[in-house]
């Protein structure tokens, strides 16, 4: 349970800085910040953010066991 709830923090945590970046123009270097067309939606989508963002939550949320 506690990794889905990382899952979604991580992909709240890689929307947002998607957005912020991504919506000046540019991936900025090791985030790799893409625009992903999904349906008629557009998101900018970092998978790195979202993989250490992820990973930083779960790993909160192990220690406050």
């Amino acid at each position: 349970m506690d990794l889905l709830k990382a899952i979604t923090l991580g992909a709240i945590l890689s929307a947002t800085i998607g957005i912020v970046i991504g919506s000046q123009g540019t991936s900025a270097g090791p985030l790799a910040i893409q625009l992903l067309a999904i349906a008629d939606a557009k998101i900018y989508w970092s998978w790195p953010v979202f993989l250490s963002g992820t990973g930083l939550a779960w790993g909160l949320m192990l220690l406050n066991r």
